[in-house]
């Protein structure tokens, strides 16, 4: 294990320094294409990449350091404590306990299902689970600058999440108050080790840190090169006029979000490449949507519960959002946000 550590180590020191030489010396051209290896559609799709793929690393890192802070320093019986009885005051909490919560989607899961082994309520833990990754000052702070001349992006974002999260919290209440729905003979999610020496501690976060920097990489790397290639084959004529139904353009932004599976932190920067071809309200859904259900988030979310629960809640996130988003798109057009 300490060879794999040592290795990744050099990879993440190998990926910085990579960063800041583009920073301070920045010319892609001759850094990158040197006797034209690259030309064309790959050159565009490269550049393009890179684009995104810069603007959004330290977004990613520091949603990863926060969240390995939390892993290793913050006890879940704790939050528990602050959780009220009452359903609706309950969900509000587990709102308000989100927005301070800077875990991603690619985290949050094991989060809360530790929370719901422990006691909290189930439509808490939903409530956090489909509000922290987008809930909190890093992933407004990417959002806000992706859309900086768009308010209605980075305000509305933040209002959908907290309606949509309060609606899916209530509804799973009203279906499956007292059931259990964690998978039983899966493997659990540890909790983090209490280590008695501080520095042994700040060594398991800069492992968590590394760690939770290559899953989330990995998937975000991908949906960035799917973007780059869909911004250059991608037909915009025909994908403005799908797009010009609303309908059916908020229902392709959403099932975008699902296959891209994009990180939180990063995908403001992706829907931003969209922001000239489809209308505001289907941006919000792609942006509403992504972090609360994708790809991967399925597959993990059926290996910790029960595939009935898990299809309830595909359904009822993807229900809300839509309707919400709708909803939001008349108040655009007619001016009244």
């Amino acid at each position: 294990m300490s060879v794999i550590s040592n290795m990744r180590s050099l990879l993440v020191t190998i990926l910085l320094f990579f960063m800041l030489s583009l920073f301070f010396f920045g010319d892609l051209e001759g850094f990158f294409f040197h006797g034209d290896i690259l030309e064309g559609e790959f050159k565009s799709i490269f550049v393009i990449f890179m684009g995104i793929f810069l603007e959004a690393i330290p977004f990613l890192l520091i949603g990863v350091i926060f969240s390995s802070i939390i892993h290793e320093y913050t006890s879940e019986d704790y939050i528990k404590r602050w959780i009220p009885k009452h359903p609706v005051m309950a969900v509000i909490t587990a709102i308000i306990v989100a927005a301070i919560t800077p875990v991603c989607e690619c985290a949050i899961i094991p989060v809360v299902r530790r929370l719901i082994q422990k006691g909290v309520p189930l439509h808490a833990g939903m409530a956090i689970l489909t509000a922290a990754p987008i809930l909190n000052f890093v992933v407004f702070g990417s959002t806000f600058f992706a859309f900086q001349n768009d308010p209605a992006i980075y305000i509305g974002r933040m209002a959908l999440c907290i309606a949509v999260s309060l609606t899916v919290a209530l509804i799973i209440y009203v279906f499956f108050s007292g059931s259990n729905i964690l998978r039983k003979h899966t493997n659990d999610f540890t909790a983090p080790a209490h280590h008695h020496h501080n520095y042994s501690r700040f060594n398991s976060m800069v492992n968590h840190s590394i760690d939770e920097f290559f899953l989330v990489g990995k998937y975000f790397i991908f949906g960035g090169l799917l973007a780059s290639a869909a911004q250059v084959y991608l037909n915009r004529g025909s994908l403005i006029e799908a797009s010009s139904d609303p309908v059916i353009g908020t229902a392709l932004m959403m099932g975008l979000a699902y296959l891209l599976s994009l990180c939180s932190e990063a995908d403001a920067f992706v829907a931003a490449a969209f922001q000239h071809v489809v209308p505001q309200h289907s941006i919000l859904a792609f942006l509403v949507f992504g972090p609360m259900l994708d790809l991967k988030n399925t597959l993990v979310m059926l290996a910790s519960f029960k595939t009935k629960f898990v299809l309830f809640f595909i359904l009822i996130v993807t229900v809300v959002v839509f309707l919400l988003c709708m909803l939001a798109g008349v108040f655009l057009k007619e001016g009244l946000v």
